[in-house]
This record gives structure tokens, sequence and C-alpha cells, in this order.
């Protein structure tokens, strides 16, 4: 018996002998979509009936991708639907995907160019792309079918989305991140939101190349991870506050054994002793959570060189700063904040978060004793992400944290098309932490803090 005979069962047990696939007259293409989502969803559906589940698990992708293909052609052809080559391979290519990934959103997720993937309701999808948001023409036959998605996506990590627990956060095999919300908490129907996980990591040469910082920027925050001075990095959702991470993560040096904690796992660490650490929600139940700062001081305990957080949001912050002024220099976190002062402020409130009784001094000088640099990252009103703010933490006066900008970029205006221009520059103040990358063998020269050199922006699309 064939492969494709044991795939099959019998279209008349199942549909009847003289069933039809409903489709476009003869010479009619698929100039509508919802004849063309209509079609696509009957051959799905009987194609679920003819193929036998247990013998698809003991084939491999390949050839299960093979013989769908030739099954959806044989049932086109079996039911006389008129479509050309280009319709024939789409319908073949959109009910693998319905099979075998997500659904319509194969081929936004297969664009590197889309960085978030938001489905609002089955009718609505839009993408980000370039740091701009705009619609597409994909869309779910209904809510249940974007239902069927969701928990295809959302059981893959065990986990599960249903009225008693409409909201999910989840991560698909390439690492890119999933939130979910379906109704009751959604009023239109099911809400996704995908954060893509970039294949290839940018470098700090695309960092320069688009205009997100200088060269002189660079040097010197490679100098600084080099040093292992602590750093937070700073900036609103979007801005790219993990992508800087992850650059930044490139400069430590191979031998060091480092940590890494986070909400959902997207750093790219490229050294070859890592350890990545990830929380753990709560069960149905309400029980088994295991937060960040229980991963910290678990981290503690492994010898870690230096600890990375993802993103510092909550009572972590603690345990955080201790390891910082503990011993384990370089470490490096990021915070939602937009500005450097402002998270500072969100440092000593997660503090208060963590249950610190202690006064508003002491908690500030445990923060400024920790931390070294803020670096301040900001996506503009055109998308572009820029390094708007490098400071430096110099210490305490009276009740209040100090700080000095090191560089920073200064918007001039916006072009006809709205790109921001402006240009970066040093202040001209020469930080403190030079005499620690000097220590290090690291020397930064006086024309880098020059602050009569301007380096210009043209607005450009890179």
């Amino acid at each position: 018996m064939s492969l494709r005979d044991r795939l099959e069962g019998s279209i008349s047990a199942t549909t009847g002998p003289n069933t039809a696939i409903a489709g476009p007259s003869a010479n009619t293409l698929f100039t509508d979509k919802r004849v063309y989502r209509e079609l696509k969803a009957r051959i799905h559906r009987i194609l679920l009936d003819r193929i036998d589940l247990q013998v698809m698990e003991k084939l491999s992708q390949a050839q299960l991708r093979e013989e769908l293909r030739k099954l959806v052609e044989e049932l086109l052809n079996e039911e006389n639907v008129v479509v050309n080559d280009s319709e024939r391979k789409d319908i073949v290519r959109d009910i693998q995907f319905e099979m075998f990934g997500l659904g319509p959103l194969e081929l936004l997720m297969a664009d590197p160019d889309v960085s978030d993937i938001l489905v609002n309701t089955f009718k609505q999808v839009y993408v980000e792309r370039f740091g701009k948001l705009e619609a597409t023409d994909i869309c779910f036959n209904d809510n249940a079918h974007l239902m069927k998605i969701i928990d295809k996506i959302v059981s893959r990590v065990g986990r599960r989305v249903d009225e008693s627990s409409p909201m999910v956060d989840a991560r698909l095999p390439d690492g890119s991140r999933v939130n979910v919300i379906i109704p009751p908490l959604a009023i239109d129907g099911p809400i996704v939101s995908i954060r893509r996980f970039a294949l290839k990591p940018l470098t700090m040469d695309d960092f320069i190349r688009f205009q997100s910082l200088i060269p002189a920027m660079a040097q010197m925050l490679e100098g600084l991870v080099k040093a292992k001075v602590n750093m937070i990095i700073s900036g609103g959702t979007g801005s790219g506050k993990t992508t800087l991470l992850n650059i930044l993560s490139g400069y430590i040096a191979t031998a060091e054994r480092v940590v890494t904690i986070e909400d959902a796992a997207e750093l790219q660490m490229q050294q070859p002793h890592v350890v990545r650490l990830e929380t753990r929600p709560p069960n149905i139940e309400g029980k088994g959570e295991v937060p960040q700062r229980a991963l910290v001081r678990n981290a503690l305990r492994m010898r870690p060189d230096r600890i990375i957080v993802g993103e510092v949001r909550g009572a972590e912050a603690i345990d955080m700063l201790q390891a910082m002024n503990t011993g384990h220099e370089g470490s490096l976190a990021t915070i939602h904040a937009n500005a450097p002062r402002d998270a500072l402020t969100r440092l000593e409130n997660m503090l208060g978060l963590a249950g610190m009784n202690l006064p508003s001094k002491v908690m500030r000088h445990q923060i400024s004793s920790a931390i070294t640099v803020v670096i301040q990252v900001a996506r503009l009103s055109d998308g572009k992400r820029k390094l708007v703010s490098i400071q430096e933490i110099t210490g305490m006066e009276g009740d209040i944290i100090t700080m000095q900008e090191i560089f920073g970029f200064k918007q001039t205006g916006v072009t006809a098309n709205g790109a921001v221009t402006g240009y970066f520059c040093a202040t001209g103040v020469r930080p403190l932490f030079s005499e620690r990358l000097h220590i290090y063998g690291i020397d930064l020269p006086d024309a880098l803090f020059d602050p009569t050199r301007h380096y210009e922006t043209d607005g450009a699309r890179v």
C-alpha cells in the first residue's frame, strides 16, 4: 500500500461520493479574498477527515509536506476547481501553513523586516516595519480559526488559555515572544501580540550604520563593558533596550561565566559559558510561581562573573543592586523609563516594593554606589531608535543622586516626510570612570569628548 493510500481514508465515507468542493466557476480567478479563504477552509476540513493522524505522526516533515501537496492538488483536480498555477501554489502553501505552522501568520513570520505582529481579532492584522505600524491584507476566517492558532502557540510551551485563564505569555520555537488575551477580557475577540526574535542579531556596526549612535559612543560603551562597569539601559517600550543589551553583551570576555535572568528569554548571548534562567508563572491553581527575585537570589549561589537581568520591574531590584555592590561587577540590566533620572526614581520605588523600609537617602545611596552609567534609548517620532543620552552617576549631594551627561542626541527638527533630524555630540565632560578604564588598559582620547564636534543625522531611512 502506498504512502498516500495509508494517509487517505475513503472520501465517500467522509464527504459522500458526489460531494464537490464549491469553488469559483470556470475561468474565475480568486480576486475575492473571501472566496479564496472559504475554499481553503473547505479543503482543509476535507483533508482532516481523510488523513490518518496516527500515520502522520510517523512521517517526517518533508514527507508530510510532499504528501499534503499531492492530496491538495488531487482534490482541486477531482472537483474541477479552476485555478491558475500561482493560486494552486498559494492554496498548497497556505494549507501546509495551517497544518504545520501558524496559518496566515507564517508569511509575516518569514519576513525579516517585520519586528512586531499585532492581531486585533480575526479581522485585522498590523505589523511594524522599521519602527512604523502598517495594516496588512491578512486575516483569519473567524475568531474560532484564530483561537486554533492561539491554542497551537500556547500548547507548545505547556500553557493554556481559556475563560478561566484569559491571558498568557508564550514563546515561539524561534524565541519570538507572544502575548495573548481573549474574551471576556478582550471585548471584541482574541488579541495576539508577537515580538519577533531576530534570527541575525544586530551588531554595533549596524547601530552606527542606522545612525542610532556614533563611533565615539560605541568606543566608550565597549570600554565600559570590558572594564566591568555596572550599567542600566533605560527606555520605553520598543525603544531597543534588549537589542542594545545583546550588543553590549558581545564585549564580555569569553572566559567569564554569565548568568541571565528574564521573564521571557530574549537575550542572544554569544559567550560559550552562559547560564539562562527564566521565570515561571503560577499554574491554574495560582501555585508554582518563580519570580525574578528568586532567580536573582539563586544566581548569586551559581558563581557568576556577571549577572544580566533582562528587565528590572519589581522586588528583584534590591537583590540586583546588592549583587552589583558585592563583587559582581559589570552587571547589566534594562528598565522601563523615559529619562535617566526617571530610571533612578523607578529603581527607588522598586526597593519599596521589596519591603525595604529604609529612608530615601539610604536607598539612593545604595543605587548610586551600585550603578555607574545609565544609557537612555528612545524610539523617535519617525520610528527610528537612537541612543539619546549616556549619563554617569557621580555620587550624592545631600539627598540627591548626582549625574552628568557624557554624550547626547539633540533633535533639531523634522523633515517634510516626517523624519527626525538632529546631531550627536559630547558635552565636554570627561567622565570619572575614565580612571577605571585606564586601569583596565582602555584609554579614551581627549578628542572623544570634544563638545564642538557635532555628528549630524540626515533623517534618511538607512
